[in-house]
């Protein structure tokens, strides 16, 4: 089999028959060869794109590394790091190994955890950090054969204990209850669609379209601290956009505009929210969007929801909005601003 040159750098230590075999190849290769070589080793390298500290943020760092199963990528970012709050070293989300910073960490080691000083890579961006531990376990890496082989999630996280990555016994255990819990689905064979696209859940991209016109991102303001935290706001929030969908076709199609949705604590109170708001979705079948419809009048469109809305309606309209709820029990209410 023949040998790799990258892995033939990689182990270069200048013994001399190392640097004999290297003076020998260079005499080897054609001096137009070398110089295009030159222009690729010594080109800068194109900055990868930087990603949020969140499961979304390393979800989409991980899909663009080329990990099969991004979402076993982001289940290791939330145990390692716990959710993107304590790094290794500089950036380190994952615990990967190396010369950087020197911390104390666990081991399972002879069947009882004991605590060793360790030497930590630090990363100048979470990318770079995802990049690398993507390439290294997931892609295959010299004569390792990477996770990617893995025909499911649970596979992949069941191979990276195999191959050594991790010295808890329950570590794949822990991975696939992370991602069972935050994508509220199985992952015992491979689904050919996005994880995140079987179903509406707080974990899924603010991209995802709830309806067919309108987003995740709309109802958070594309804002992580007003993501829902609880299957029951989506929930919520899918049977209100359900029908933000009705009026949206009762007037034409014209483009719907959401102002206010998800204002959990605090943001409620310091946005001025009502104590208690519908807008905080705290329980179950409790939750608010307020919006208007551009081009239409906002009082034609408020007695068009007064008529067909059977649960809780703001009468807004004098201040430019709809105010549609529901609260729990879901009873009729109406009320002005």
């Amino acid at each position: 089999m023949s040998i790799k040159l990258t892995d033939a750098a990689e182990f270069f230590k200048k013994e001399q028959h190392q640097i004999d075999a290297w003076e020998w190849l260079q005499g080897q290769i054609h001096p137009s060869v070398l110089e295009t070589f030159e222009l690729k080793y010594r080109a800068k390298p194109t900055p990868l794109p930087t990603h949020s500290n969140t499961w979304e943020g390393v979800y989409a760092a991980a899909k663009e590394a080329g990990a099969k199963f991004p979402e076993c990528v982001c289940a290791q970012w939330a145990l390692e790091s716990g959710w993107g709050k304590h790094f290794s070293g500089t950036w380190n989300a994952f615990g990967l190994k190396g010369s950087g910073s020197t911390v104390n960490t666990q081991e399972f080691i002879n069947g009882k955890w004991i605590t060793i000083q360790a030497g930590f890579i630090d990363f100048p961006d979470l990318t770079t950090c995802v990049h690398y531990l993507v390439d290294r376990w997931y892609k295959d890496f010299g004569r390792f054969k990477g996770v990617n082989r893995a025909t499911s999630r649970n596979e992949c996280a069941q191979l990276l204990v195999k191959e050594g990555y991790a010295t808890d016994p329950d570590y794949s255990t822990k991975l696939i209850q992370i991602m069972d819990r935050q994508l509220q689905n199985s992952g015992g064979k491979q689904d050919s669609k996005d994880p995140h696209n079987n179903n509406f859940n707080p974990w899924s991209p603010f991209s995802y379209k709830i309806t067919p016109h309108i987003t995740y991102g709309e109802l958070t303001l594309n804002q992580e601290k007003r993501r829902f935290t609880k299957q029951y706001q989506c929930d919520t929030a899918k049977e209100l956009c359900l029908f933000l969908e009705k009026v949206r076709t009762n007037f034409g199609n014209k483009p719907l505009i959401i102002t206010s949705a998800s204002r959990p604590e605090p943001i409620n109170t310091q946005v001025g929210g009502a104590k208690n708001s519908e807008h905080t979705y705290d329980a179950p079948s409790k939750g608010a969007i307020d919006f208007y419809v551009e081009g239409i009048d906002t009082y034609t469109v408020q007695s068009w929801c007064d008529a067909k809305w059977p649960y809780s309606l703001g009468y807004g309209a004098p201040k430019g909005f709809v105010h549609l709820g529901i609260r729990e029990g879901k009873p009729r209410v109406r009320w002005d601003y």
